[in-house]
């Protein structure tokens, strides 16, 4: 057989034969060769393994570097002096992957559901990783998939609810039983070992609001609650713009036109884009800061979903925050609540926080309401600004006000309609 010494220009020059195939092997490294033919041009190593003469393939020349194909040739016959057969290992690992394929492990599962599911479709796949990852893979990792029984799920989620965790064991349940009704669906399994479990704890109804003398405890304890400044003025800003905390967290300067921010698409939660006028008020907390208004420590990047929520579990832990348990989302909730107590409706405060229009009304009705938009969040400022100084800022602008006054003139005040927790809740 031919021999040269394989470079990137050697193996350039050699012409492809009109049929058959030829090989080349290289002058340096004993058993490194190059096949050309009508295919192309193929690396490969060729030596005796046992006593039989045994040939691999390494990859055609292109795809990767001639000191690419080098480098995988010495470890190859280098394991082949050990007597290790490479066609056979890699016959082996084709087995075991497709063994895998048909009848995964647990942790198998989780990767294949994350990265073609939760990575795939969902914004907060991050912490459904993480969920898994700690409680799922930590227990059941290298059983079977198709092992799993009833009785593991519900010894699982008790062990979570004996350690003091009864949240954290519904949120694991959710995300076991999305996976494996997953499983479902690809034909990994047969049958969900979740089917008729119940939810370990009672969910608890998402209905806190913050009163008036709270949000002036919240407004002026955040000082001495042990975070950093970027988590704070998030924490300012989702209160007064009545967003979601992921949605505040994620801001871009870009995202700022004068006192409109645009929330793009792919950042809200419901996939439509958001238009959300900015006070004075919440202007002064964004500032003129280029890039990400609030940018992690790690730099070029916002901070994580989960840092605000994190932050104010430790600070309520260790007494900084005096004031009864709450969330990021509940400031939100709070703002639209107050919103409703200042006379705005429900269209105009479900516009400011992106619900979706539901029925004949989301079809037909293209408001984006603007206007209102503006007014509610200039009037809901005004109303904040009064809660934390002490001080009558004497909005006039509010419907309740309005309202006030036709009162004082006519003699009678039309009744508001009360907005229910739940349906300021998402």
């Amino acid at each position: 057989m031919p021999t040269i010494h394989i470079t990137k220009t050697n193996v350039e020059k050699l012409e492809i034969p009109l049929a058959g195939r030829v090989d080349y092997f290289d002058d340096k490294l004993k058993g490194f060769g190059i096949r050309v033919s009508q295919a192309g041009k193929i690396f490969f190593v060729m030596r005796r393994v046992n006593g039989k003469l045994v040939r691999a393939k390494i990859d055609a020349f292109g795809p990767i570097t001639v000191e690419v194909a080098k480098k995988r040739a010495e470890g190859i016959l280098a394991d082949m002096g050990r007597g290790i057969d490479p066609n056979r290992e890699k016959l082996t690992k084709i087995r075991e992957e497709e063994a895998r394929r048909l009848d995964p492990s647990v942790n198998d599962l989780v990767t294949e559901y994350m990265e073609k599911h939760s990575k795939v479709k969902k914004k907060t796949w991050a912490e459904d990783q993480r969920c898994l990852e700690k409680e799922v893979v930590t227990r059941w990792g290298r059983l079977k998939a198709k092992e799993i029984k009833r009785r593991d799920v519900k010894l699982l989620l008790q062990e979570i609810v004996d350690r003091g965790s009864p949240i954290q064991a519904n949120n694991t349940f959710e995300k076991i039983r999305k996976m494996f009704n997953y499983a479902i669906e690809h034909d990994i399994i047969e049958f969900s070992p979740c089917f008729g479990v119940k939810m370990p704890s009672k969910k608890t109804q998402k209905d806190r609001v913050l009163s008036e003398d709270e949000i002036n405890i919240f407004w002026y304890c955040l000082d001495r609650a042990g975070m950093s400044d970027e988590i704070k003025r998030a924490l300012k800003l989702i209160l007064i713009t009545g967003q979601r905390p992921g949605e505040v967290i994620g801001m871009h300067s870009g995202e700022i036109d004068g006192q409109w921010w645009n929330i793009p698409a792919h950042r809200a939660k419901n996939g439509k884009g958001h238009r959300v006028y900015i006070t004075d008020f919440a202007l002064e907390l964004i500032g003129n800061k280029q890039g990400y208004v609030f940018e992690s420590p790690k730099g070029d990047k916002s901070m994580e979903n989960n840092a605000v929520a994190c932050a104010v579990r430790r600070s309520l832990a260790e007494g900084k925050l005096t004031m009864q348990s709450w969330t990021p989302h509940d400031l939100r909730r709070s703002a639209a609540t107050q919103m409703s107590i200042l006379g705005f409706s429900y269209e105009i405060i479900d516009a400011i926080l992106n619900h979706c229009k539901k029925g004949v009304i989301g079809i037909y009705n293209r408001n984006k309401y603007d206007q209102e938009k503006q007014a509610a969040l200039e009037c809901w400022s005004c109303k904040l600004s009064s809660i934390i100084t002490g001080r009558d800022a004497g909005c006039s602008g509010c419907p309740a006000n309005q309202k006030k006054s036709n009162k004082e003139q006519h003699g009678q005040l039309a009744p508001m309609q009360a907005m229910t927790a739940n349906r300021l809740s998402t």
